[in-house]
């Protein structure tokens, strides 16, 4: 699809635009990136090793430091009082996960 929405969060993929609440939120390149491949598998946990192979290529698979800097970065971006604080949910050990809203 060329849109996904979560309760009050939408992603345009095909402009490549993220909107909470209706609001556009700027997200860099690598953010965009994690949450356009969080959303592709929402509900299931993506795990550090497919995250990292397939944001920052095969070579970055043990950088997982990275993983904590930038969704620290976009959990921060998109914190609304419409969105729970673990929409995106850290899988200890495994992954992440982007949380289903109805």
């Amino acid at each position: 699809t060329a849109v996904f929405i979560s309760g009050p969060l939408k992603i345009d993929f095909a402009a490549r635009l993220v909107f909470v609440d209706g609001k556009e939120v700027h997200l860099t390149a690598t953010e965009y990136n994690l949450l356009r491949l969080l959303a592709r598998h929402a509900g299931r946990v993506v795990t550090h090793t497919q995250i990292l192979r397939e944001i920052w290529g095969p070579s970055s698979v043990e950088q997982r430091q990275y993983l904590r800097v930038y969704f620290g970065q976009l959990r921060k971006k998109l914190s609304s009082n419409s969105l729970p604080e673990d929409l995106i949910a850290t899988e200890p050990g495994v992954g992440y996960r982007l949380r289903s809203l109805e």
